[in-house]
Order: C-alpha cells, then sequence, then structure tokens
C-alpha cells in the first residue's frame, strides 16, 4: 500500500529538479542571457549590414523569438530526460505498472493500459504504438483515446511556462506541484474516462491480464541513461528545427501581415491576419477564462497552433510577445508578457489543462488513426478528446473563480450541470454488467 504514495513523492522528486529548481536555473540562463543576447547579436549584425527590415524582424522575432522560446526549455527536458531513464533503468517503472495493475482494474482496465501512459511521458507517438500489447480490443481502443492525456516532453514547456504565469498572478505561489499535478491530473483523467465509458456498450468487457517479467533491481549503466537521455532530447530539438520552425515562420507571418486601409502589407499586431482569426475563434474559450477581448485573440491562436505540436503553443506565445513588446531585450521574459493575457490563475489553469487534454499533435493523430483503423473511431477520439478538455477547463475556472472571486454566474451554472452528468456516470450502475459481447477485431 506504500507503492503508490512513494511512486508520487518520486514523481515530485523528479519534476521538482527538473522544472521547478535545477532545470529553472539553466532555463532562465538559456533564456535570458543566451536567446535574448543572440537576438541583440544578430539584429545588431542585420542592421548594420543593410538588411531590409523584414527580414530582419522575420530572424530576430519570428525564427530566434518563436524557437528560442521553445529551445530555451531543452535544459529542463534534457534534466527530465535522464531522471527518468534513471528510474526506467534500474527496474522502478516496470514494477510501478504492477503497482498501478491493482489500481486499474478497479475501474476496469489492466496494468498492460498504464505501460502506455508511462511511454506517453516521453512522446504519445509511441505511447499509442504501446497499446498493440493490449489484447481487448475494446481497452485498446480506450487507451488509444486517452493516453495522450500524460503530459509528454513536448507539453513540459508549456507546463513551465504557464506556472511562470500563475506566479504572475499569485506572489509567493511555488510551481513545485503544477507538473506532478498535471502528470496525476492525466492519470485520473484516464480513469475517469475509463470508468464512464467502460459502462457502455462499445467499451464494456473484463480487463485482460497482465503478466510480465520483472528485472532484478541494479544500478543503472551511466551509459544507457546517457544515451536514452540524448536520443530523446535530440528527437525534440530535430522538431524544433523542422515543424516548430515551419510553425514559427507561419506565426511571424500571420501575426505582421494583414489587410490595412485595402492594401495588404504590415501592419500592427491587432490588426494581422492571426488576430482576425483568433478574434473569431476566442469567443469558444470565453467561458474557460482566456478569451476575452485583452489577450483572448493571443491565447486562442496559441491553442490552435498546439494542434501542429503542442511546443508550437510556447513558440507562438514567444513570437506575439515579442511583436506585443516590440523588445528583443524582454525575449526571454515572456511570461511576464503573457500574464497579461490572463486574467487571473484560474484562467491560466484552465488554458493549459485544456491544452494537456485536448487532440495531440498532428503526428500523434496520424499514428491514432492508422492503430484504431476506423473513421467511425477516429473521429469518435478526436470529438471525445476535445470535447473532455473543454468540459474539464471550464468546471476549472468556474469554479476557481468562484472560490477565489466569488463570481457566481450562467457558467458556474453549466460547469454544475457538467459536474453533475459526470458523476452520474461515474456512478450509474453497469448495465452491462456480467454480459459478454463479441469483440470485432
Amino acid at each position: 500500500w506504500l507503492g503508490i504514495p512513494i511512486f508520487l513523492v518520486i514523481m515530485w522528486a523528479v519534476y521538482y529538479l527538473s522544472v521547478t529548481t535545477v532545470g529553472t536555473w539553466m532555463t532562465d540562463w538559456t533564456n535570458d542571457s543566451f536567446v535574448g543576447g543572440l537576438q541583440e547579436m544578430v539584429q545588431g549584425w542585420m542592421e548594420k549590414g543593410g538588411a531590409n527590415p523584414v527580414l530582419t524582424d522575420c530572424i530576430v522575432n519570428g525564427i530566434i523569438g518563436g524557437v528560442g522560446t521553445i529551445i530555451g526549455f531543452v535544459p529542463q527536458m534534457f534534466l527530465l530526460f535522464l531522471l527518468l531513464s534513471i528510474l526506467e533503468d534500474c527496474g522502478y517503472m516496470v514494477r510501478i505498472a504492477f503497482v498501478m495493475d491493482r489500481v486499474f482494474r478497479r475501474f476496469g482496465l489492466s496494468g498492460k493500459s498504464f505501460i502506455p501512459l508511462l511511454i506517453s511521458s516521453g512522446c504519445g507517438v509511441p505511447g499509442i504504438m504501446a497499446s498493440k500489447t493490449i489484447e481487448n480490443d475494446n481497452d485498446r481502443r480506450l487507451t488509444i483515446m486517452t493516453t495522450t492525456w500524460v503530459p509528454c516532453g513536448a507539453k513540459l514547456p508549456v507546463i513551465a511556462l504557464m506556472g511562470a504565469v500563475m506566479m504572475q498572478h499569485v506572489a509567493g505561489m511555488s510551481s513545485s506541484w503544477l507538473a506532478p499535478g498535471m502528470y496525476a491530473m492525466g492519470v485520473a483523467a484516464v480513469l475517469v474516462a475509463a470508468i464512464i465509458l467502460k459502462k457502455t456498450k462499445p467499451f464494456h468487457g473484463e480487463a485482460a491480464p497482465f503478466v510480465m517479467e520483472l528485472p532484478q533491481y541494479h544500478f543503472p549503466q551511466p551509459k544507457t541513461v546517457l544515451l536514452h537521455t540524448w536520443e530523446r532530447t535530440k528527437a525534440f530539438m530535430i522538431k524544433a528545427g523542422t515543424v516548430l520552425f515551419l510553425a514559427c515562420l507561419v506565426m511571424w507571418f500571420l501575426s505582421s501581415y494583414g489587410v490595412a486601409d485595402g492594401h495588404f502589407g504590415l501592419v500592427d499586431s491587432p490588426d494581422s491576419l492571426l488576430a482576425a482569426i483568433g478574434n473569431v475563434v476566442r469567443w469558444i474559450f470565453v467561458p474557460l477564462g482566456f478569451g476575452g477581448a485583452n489577450g483572448g485573440w493571443q491565447a486562442a491562436a496559441a491553442s490552435l497552433s498546439g494542434f501542429s505540436a503542442k511546443e508550437s503553443i510556447v513558440g507562438t506565445m514567444g513570437v506575439l510577445a515579442n511583436v506585443a513588446e516590440d523588445s528583443v531585450e524582454e525575449a526571454g521574459a515572456v511570461s511576464a508578457a503573457v500574464a497579461g493575457w490572463f486574467p487571473s490563475a484560474a484562467a491560466a489553469l484552465s488554458f493549459l489543462i485544456f491544452n494537456l487534454l485536448d487532440s495531440p499533435c498532428i503526428a500523434a493523430i496520424s499514428v491514432m488513426s492508422r492503430e484504431l483503423n476506423s473513421k467511425k473511431w477516429f473521429w469518435f477520439a478526436i470529438l471525445f478528446q476535445n470535447v473532455f478538455a473543454y468540459v474539464i477547463a471550464l468546471c476549472v475556472y468556474q469554479y476557481g473563480i468562484w472560490i477565489t472571486q466569488g463570481v457566481f454566474g450562467a457558467g458556474t451554472v453549466v460547469a454544475l450541470a457538467f459536474t453533475a452528468i459526470i458523476l452520474y456516470g461515474l456512478f450509474r450502475k453497469d448495465p452491462y454488467k456480467g454480459k459478454t459481447f463479441e469483440s470485432v477485431k
């Protein structure tokens, strides 16, 4: 019975070292000194060389400002991957799967569903592919739909940035709980979804037995640990140099160009193409707290960019923060500029939760489509992920402002209604208990 409390303490220590203390010191230096200094240096070179101001802005604010904001979190990610690799190589993480098997079986899943969740803490793509080991088709579909709710390495920069944003709103608040809290929230969301969906005919069925050979505990091999850490970090940096590089360029173009006085060209940020798109979409997020007139379109645009890659959220915020501040020196302090987009810490937390639970990146979506091998199940998975994320984020924000500010309105009533529906799904009697249905493979 001590297995789960020990696991929670270990995971808190891992994220405390990688996100809150040691990792943050390295990331702060990277953002404030390295990236900010690089922007100043490149801007000086280009201005002295007589480069076109548009090209200078593109490279300094679009590429270095966007990609540099993401690269700034590499030290945190490297330390996180290092600590997780040590836990994996010494034989601890395999045993956690058996500990969690007791918990998961109470909710209708087996420890085999926890293995993809562990893998997804690094990347959702291999996590989804790991669901192939689950014999029960209904459990496999459920695992594929929910495994990306566990924060992957790409979501770590978003967690770190939004933790800094919340600290701007709540003086003296510690962010050491945020990263392990989001990890626990992801697992809790999986269990809640499992309870609700396992009481429906398409997902009903007994959990498969979990059998796996346990390796002996041993000291981790430095070569193996460093190799795994480097491979994961390198994969992230390759993505930053390809997919995220292109995403930051697109976001810079959309945030810098628009139509003014009947002519298409460079415009101020509030009149840009991205602002136009964000202002149309932001109304969807008003009940979630981050779709207001002040900063709403920026937050909405960042959320939309997350569907290409979750790291793009931070990159987009870096680009928009640079545009809004129009100051190269502030490039490393994105959280100070971003904090103004969210009226409260509850709104910032709602933004974070929505972007952790909604549909994953394009790569994971494509793998999910291939593994489900059904258009019907694929579109159900996409719809379920986004509706679930929206409902949970709405409840978090509405209850947050009710508790902290005493605000009770129509949104709170809607949140109470959603809560009642979720509780009914959790505690209603299973109408298919004891029944067996043929599963189509």
